[in-house]
């Protein structure tokens, strides 16, 4: 994830998962100008990222790969809307 002063954070914790998709959707709800759309699609990259290496991490771990797979829906649900517009 990426702070609006663009400084990397790396989500570890379920927890950091849900409240960084939280904090994603609002950065790119944001009508700051100082968010650009650059900024935006390296969070989302960089959330990606670190959603791929979590879910690898625990893909033996049934109730935590259940947790991380409703993460990764819901961010798929709101990539598609970003694709609608």
């Amino acid at each position: 994830m990426t702070e609006k002063s663009a400084k990397r954070i790396y989500l570890e914790t379920f927890e950091d998962f849900d409240n960084g998709l939280s904090d994603l959707i609002d950065l790119w709800s944001s009508a700051d100008k100082k968010v650009t759309v650059k900024i935006k699609e390296a969070a989302l990259a960089n959330y990606k990222e670190d959603l791929d290496e979590a879910t690898l991490q625990w893909a033996d771990n049934k109730a935590k790969s259940k947790k991380y797979a409703a993460i990764a829906e819901e961010l798929a649900e709101f990539e598609e809307a970003l694709k609608q517009g």
